[in-house]
C-alpha cells in the first residue's frame, strides 16, 4: 500500500483517524482464547485473577479503576494487543528471562495484574491516561526491556508463536547530517582531507545542526563561505544531500507483527548482514510501519537486565541466598550511602560525571528521588535539579504557585517534573479530564505559538469559571507551559528509577558478584578497564587469566582463601568463546594442566589456533607452564609438534606423547625450547593490549608512593565539582590525538591513567609548543590542571607539566624532585600538601606571554623560569573574613584537605549565622591542613571561600557537619594516599 505522507501539523485529519482505527482492528493477530469466551471476556477474567494476588484487599475504589481500564481497551479495540503482550510475557516467565517494561504502559493496572509490569500504578500515582484513552486512535505502547543476551529467544517465540511470515524487525535509515554531508561530498569532488576536514570541524557541535544554521552560526564558515570557491561548492552541493538516507540498518528494538502474511501490507528485505534463517525487516521504516496499522513493538536488549540476571545468580551460587528484585527492601541505608557519595559506576542511568554530580548534590533516600533525578537529567528540566535538591534538603525554599497545588507537587518538592502532574495541575484548576488534559499537553508540546495562545485563553477561561482569579489561571499556565514540552513521562521514569535502585542494592550490599556481573556484560575492553579500576577502588582483587583456573568468561572464586575476580580465558583479544571452551573442557575432563607439553596434547588446537596460542602466552594465562619468552620463543615449534601428534592421533598410530605415558616425566628436552626473556615493560604492554588493563602489575604503581605527596587528586576524582580549581595529578600518557584549532595551530587531546582510571586532558598550543617531547606514550608526568565545565563537559587543561619517568625508565621517578612551579602557593590553591620549597632554577629567556593568560610550561622538571600567570577566568571567590589567611608552614608531612559545602537558603542572616559558626569552630581546631568551603547559590551558580588552615579531624568535620545540618555537609577527608598506594600494589 502506499505510505500515507507525514503528518505535520497538530490535527489528524478525520479519515487518518479512521485509517488507523480500521486497520489497527484488521492486522492485530489473534490469540488464543478458552473455548466459548471472547477475547475480551478472556482479558477481564485473567485481569480480575490477577487484581485479587495483587490486591487481596481491594476496595471499591480499585475495582472500578480497573473496570475503567478495561472498559476503555474495549472502545478502543486493543483487546488482542493486550493479550499479545500477556502471551509473550508468559513465555518469558517460562523461560525464565527477566522482562522490564517502558514508557507509560507501567500506568496501566491491567498490566500490572497481568504480571507485565511490577510497580502499582496507584500507590504511584501513575495517570492511565497518559497511556491510553478513548480518543487514542494508535495503539499503546508496551515497550518490553529484555535482558540483551536473551533478546533472540524472545524475537524466535515470537515468529514461530505468530509465523516466521508474520513477523518481521523493522528498518531504520540512518540519514546525513551537516558534518556527514560536508564529508562525503568533498570525497566525491575528490578534494583532499584536509581541506574538507577543515570545513567539517567549522559546523557547530549541535543537536539538530543544519549547513543553514551553521553558516548563520558560524562566523568562521561563513567566511570561507564567502570568499573560497572551492568551499562554496561544497557547502551547496552537501546542503543538498542532507537528510537523505545514506544507509539501511535494523532497528535496535522495533519489531512489527501481523495477523495476515506481512508481504500483503509491507515490502520486506532481508535483514543487513543477517543469516539465512533471520527474520527478515521491512522496507518501510518504524513511523510508516505504524501509520498502515500493523502492531509495532519494542524488544530493546537491556545489558543491565542481563547484570542483574548475572549477579543474582552468582550471589545464589556463592552466598546461597536467592535475592527477588521485585522484592528489596526500600530505602536500604548502605545503597543509599553509596549512592550519596556519587560511587554510581554500572548503576542504572547514574553512572555519567553530571549525574553523578547531581546525586551528591541530592543524596537520595527514597526510590522516588531516583525517579525524580532520572526524569530531570534531560535537557530542558536539568537546570530544575539545583532547585530540587535544594528543596529537599531545606522544606522552608519549597513554594507552589497555588495552596491548592500542594497536594499535586509536594511529592517533587514543588517542582514540576512528570507530565502526570501537568495533566493533574490542568485537572485540578480548570476541571478538564485527564484525557482531554493530555491531549492538549500534546498539542501544547509541538509549541505553535497560535494554538499555544488559544490553549491558554481556554485554561485560564474555565480556570475562572471553576472559581480561580484569572491572575492566578494566568501564573499557573505560565508555570506548566514549558512542561507540557520537556516534562518527563512519571511511568518510565518509575520504570527506570527501579532498575537503578535494583543495580545500586545489588552493588551496595554484594559488590565481589555485583562487578562479576558487570565485568561478564562489559563488552568492550575499554569498559573492562574501567571496571577494573572500579574494582579496585572497591578493593576488589582482579586475578590475571589463568589456563589452569579462569573459565571462560569473568569468575568469582574464593581460591587461595581470598574471594576474586578472575579474568575469563574467551575475553582475551584474539581468543574468542570457541577456543575458551576447548580449553576448560579439556582441563575439567582430566584435571590443570601440569606443562605446556600437556596442554598441547590435551586441547584441540584446531579450536585453539597460533594467533589465539600466541595471545594467551603473551598475557600471561599460560605463565603456570612456562615463561612467556620461552612460550614464545617456541610457538612454532609448539604448534607444529602439536598439529603433527593430532594427525598421528587421527590416523590411529601411536603418538610419541603416548609413548611416554603418565609415568613417565612430559618429554621437555625432546622439544628443545629455546630459553628467550622479556622485560617487565613489554610483558606490561601485552597486558594492556590483550586485557584492556594492566592485571600483574601498572607501570604506574612504583611511582604513584613517590609522587602521591605532590598531587591533590587521583586522575579519577577530577570532575565537576573542581570547576574553577586547579588540581595537580600525576599519570601516565595513555593516548596521544593530535588536533588543530580554527587558527590552523597544533594542540593535543591526551589520555592519562593513574591507578584509579583514565581521564582526557587538553593541551593547548602554547603549551604544547614548549612540551611537545613530553607526551609520549608511557610517560609518567606531574601536571597541574585547571578543570572547566562547559554545558555539561569538562574541559580540563594543562598548566604546567613536568617529567617523572620514561618509558624505557632512562629517567626514573626514584631521583624525581619538586618542579620549581609546584610552590608553596599553587600547593595551597590546588590543596596540595605543602612541603620544602623548591628553589627555582635561573631564568631563561621566555617569548613573550600567551594572549590567553595560559602559562608557559616547564617540560623537564627543572629547565626555565615560570611566565606570571592569571587568575582571571577563576570562579572561585575569596571571601573578606579570610583574605589574610596564609599558607600554612612548611612541614614535613603533607597536608590533608577538608571541604564542607553550605546551600544558599532564603534567610540571609541564617546563612550569615552558619558561616561566622563555622569559622568560630574552624580557628578552634589549629593546624596546617587545608580548609576549604564551597557555597552553592540559589540561583545554580556555586563559589569558593577561602578558610583558614586547621587540623582537618574526624572531629571537626563530624561538628562541622552537625552545624551545618540540612543546609549543608562535609565531605570526606582527603589524605596523602602512599598507604593506599602500597596496598593497591600488595
Amino acid at each position: 500500500p502506499e505510505i500515507p505522507e507525514a503528518v505535520t501539523n497538530t490535527q489528524l485529519v478525520a479519515d487518518q483517524i479512521d485509517l488507523q482505527m480500521d486497520f489497527g482492528r484488521l492486522h492485530l493477530p489473534e490469540p488464543e482464547t478458552p473455548q466459548g469466551r471472547s477475547p475480551h471476556e478472556h482479558l477481564t477474567d485473567l485481569a480480575r485473577e490477577g487484581l485479587n494476588r495483587r490486591y487481596p484487599f481491594a476496595d471499591d475504589k480499585v475495582r472500578a479503576r480497573l473496570q475503567y481500564e478495561l472498559d476503555v481497551v474495549e472502545k478502543t479495540g486493543f483487546t488482542n494487543y493486550f493479550l499479545v503482550v500477556h502471551d509473550i510475557a508468559e513465555f518469558c516467565k517460562r523461560a525464565n528471562i527477566m522482562l522490564g517494561v517502558r514508557g507509560s504502559a507501567a500506568a496501566s493496572i491491567i498490566l500490572y495484574t497481568l504480571d507485565i509490569t511490577f510497580i502499582d500504578p496507584l500507590e504511584t500515582r501513575l495517570v492511565f491516561e497518559r497511556f491510553l484513552h478513548v480518543d487514542r486512535k494508535e495503539p499503546p505502547d508496551v515497550d518490553l526491556d529484555i535482558p540483551d543476551d536473551r533478546r533472540d529467544d524472545v524475537i524466535k517465540y515470537v515468529a514461530e508463536r505468530y509465523g516466521y511470515d508474520r513477523v518481521a524487525q523493522i528498518i531504520t535509515f540512518g540519514t546525513m547530517g551537516a558534518k556527514a554531508a560536508i564529508r562525503d561530498t568533498g570525497r566525491a569532488l575528490g578534494m583532499s582531507y584536509g581541506d574538507v576536514d577543515r570545513v567539517a570541524r567549522l559546523v557547530p557541535n549541535a543537536l539538530q545542526m543544519t549547513l543553514t544554521k551553521a553558516l548563520a552560526e558560524s562566523p568562521e564558515l561563513a567566511s570561507a563561505y564567502e570568499v573560497e570557491p572551492q568551499v562554496t561548492e561544497l557547502v551547496d552541493t552537501a546542503r543538498r544531500l542532507e537528510g537523505v538516507a545514506r544507509h539501511a540498518s535494523t532497528h535496535a528494538a522495533g519489531v512489527v507483527i501481523s495477523r495476515e502474511p506481512l508481504v500483503e501490507h509491507v515490502p520486506l528485505q532481508r535483514p543487513p548482514r543477517g543469516d539465512e534463517s533471520s527474520i527478515p525487516t521491512t522496507q518501510y521504516a518504524m513511523a510508516q510501519v505504524a501509520e498502515i496499522g500493523l502492531l509495532k513493538m519494542d524488544f530493546l536488549g537491556l545489558a543491565n537486565l542481563t547484570i542483574l540476571v548475572r549477579a543474582v545468580a552468582i550471589i545464589e551460587r556463592t552466598k546461597h541466598v536467592r535475592i527477588d528484585l521485585q522484592a528489596l527492601p526500600g530505602g536500604d541505608a548502605k545503597t543509599f550511602e553509596m549512592l550519596g557519595a556519587g560511587n554510581t559506576f554500572g548503576v542504572f542511568q547514574l553512572e555519567s560525571p553530571g549525574m553523578r554530580r547531581s546525586i551528591q548534590e541530592l543524596r537520595p533516600d527514597s526510590t522516588a528521588e531516583l525517579m525524580a533525578l532520572v526524569a530531570l537529567y534531560r535537557p530542558g528540566p536539568m537546570q530544575h535539579i539545583g532547585a530540587y535538591c535544594r528543596a529537599k534538603h531545606d522544606r522552608s525554599l519549597v513554594s507552589y504557585p497555588h495552596a491548592d497545588l500542594a497536594e499535586i507537587l509536594d511529592e517533587t518538592y514543588g517542582v514540576i517534573v512528570y507530565q502526570d502532574q501537568v495533566l493533574m495541575v490542568m485537572q485540578k484548576f480548570a476541571g478538564y479530564s485527564l484525557k482531554d488534559a493530555d491531549a492538549i499537553r500534546k498539542a501544547m508540546s509541538k509549541k505553535i505559538a497560535s494554538l499555544m495562545q488559544a490553549e491558554g485563553e481556554k485554561f485560564i477561561e474555565a480556570a475562572v469559571a471553576n472559581g480561580y482569579a484569572r491572575e492566578q489561571a494566568q501564573a499557573v499556565f505560565d508555570l506548566i507551559e514549558p512542561f507540557a514540552g520537556y516534562a518527563f513521562n512519571k511511568a518510565h521514569s518509575a520504570c527506570y528509577g527501579t532498575i537503578a535502585y535494583q543495580t545500586a542494592y545489588l552493588k551496595a550490599n554484594y559488590p565481589h558478584e555485583y562487578m562479576t556481573a558487570v565485568l561478564s556484560s562489559a563488552g568492550t575492553h575499554e569498559r573492562i578497564a574501567e571496571a577494573v579500576a572500579e574494582c579496585v577502588r572497591l578493593g576488589i582483587e582482579v586475578r590475571p587469566p589463568d589456563v589452569n583456573l579462569s573459565g571462560a568468561g569473568f569468575e568469582l572464586d574464593e581460591r587461595g582463601g581470598s574471594m576474586a575476580i578472575t579474568f575469563g580465558l574467551g575475553t582475551v583479544k584474539n581468543v574468542g568463546s570457541g577456543a575458551a571452551e576447548a580449553i576448560v573442557t579439556a582441563r575439567d575432563e582430566a584435571g590443570p594442566f601440569r606443562d605446556i607439553e600437556d596442554f598441547t596434547k590435551r586441547v584441540d588446537l584446531k579450536a585453539v589456533n597460533k594467533r589465539a596460542l600466541e595471545s594467551l602466552v603473551k598475557c600471561g594465562a599460560l605463565d603456570a607452564l612456562g615463561g612467556r619468552g620461552t612460550l614464545l620463543a617456541n610457538i612454532d615449534r609448539i604448534v607444529s609438534l602439536a598439529q603433527r601428534e593430532a594427525k598421528l592421533k587421527e590416523t590411529g598410530q601411536s603418538t610419541m606423547f603416548d609413548m611416554f605415558g603418565d609415568s613417565v616425566a612430559t618429554p621437555l628436552p625432546s622439544l628443545e625450547l629455546t630459553e628467550s626473556e622479556v622485560s617487565k615493560a613489554e610483558m606490561l604492554s601485552w597486558e594492556r593490549e590483550l586485557l584492556g588493563v594492566y592485571v600483574s602489575e601498572h607501570p604506574f604503581t612504583s611511582a604513584a608512593v613517590t609522587l602521591a605527596k605532590h598531587t591533590s587528586a587521583l586522575v579519577s576524582e577530577v570532575t565537576g565539582e573542581m570547576d574553577g580549581r586547579e588540581v595537580v595529578i600525576a599519570g601516565m600518557v595513555n593516548d596521544v590525538r593530535m588536533r588543530s584549532t580554527k587558527a590552523g595551530k597544533t594542540f593535543l587531546a591526551v589520555t592519562v591513567e593513574d591507578l584509579s582510571g583514565t581521564q582526557e586532558v587538553t593541551v593547548w598550543p602554547d603549551v604544547y609548543e614548549t612540551t611537545r617531547d613530553l607526551w609520549t606514550p608511557g610517560y609518567i608526568l606531574l601536571m597541574l590542571l585547571r578543570v572547566r565545565e562547559r554545558a555539561d563537559r569538562l574541559q580540563i587543561a594543562v598548566q604546567q607539566v613536568s617529567l617523572v619517568q620514561t618509558a624505557d625508565g632512562t629517567v626514573s621517578h626514584e631521583s624525581f624532585e619538586a618542579p620549581y612551579w609546584l610552590s608553596s602557593a599553587v600547593r595551597a590553591s590546588a590543596g596540595v600538601g605543602v612541603v620544602a620549597r623548591v628553589a627555582a632554577p635561573a631564568p631563561v629567556k621566555q617569548s613573550p606571554s600567551p594572549t590567553n593568560g595560559a602559562p608557559k610550561v616547564n617540560g623537564n622538571g627543572g629547565n626555565g623560569a615560570p611566565e606570571p600567570r592569571s587568575n582571571g577566568d577563576s570562579a572561585s571567590v575569596t571571601a573578606p573574613i579570610s583574605t589574610n589567611v596564609q599558607p600554612p608552614a612548611s612541614t614535613d608531612q603533607p597536608a590533608a584537605t577538608l571541604r564542607f559545602f553550605l546551600h544558599e537558603s532564603t534567610d540571609d542572616a541564617g546563612d550569615r549565622r552558619r558561616l561566622d559558626a563555622l569559622i568560630a569552630l574552624i580557628s578552634e581546631h589549629p593546624g596546617g591542613d587545608v580548609v576549604r568551603l564551597f557555597v552553592h547559590l540559589r540561583d545554580g551558580d556555586k563559589i569558593e571561600l577561602a578558610m583558614p588552615p586547621a587540623a582537618a579531624t574526624d572531629e571537626l568535620r563530624s561538628a562541622g557537619k552537625a552545624l551545618l545540618g540540612e543546609h549543608g555537609g562535609a565531605e570526606a577527608i582527603s589524605r596523602p594516599r602512599t598507604s593506599g598506594v602500597e596496598a593497591l600494589e600488595v
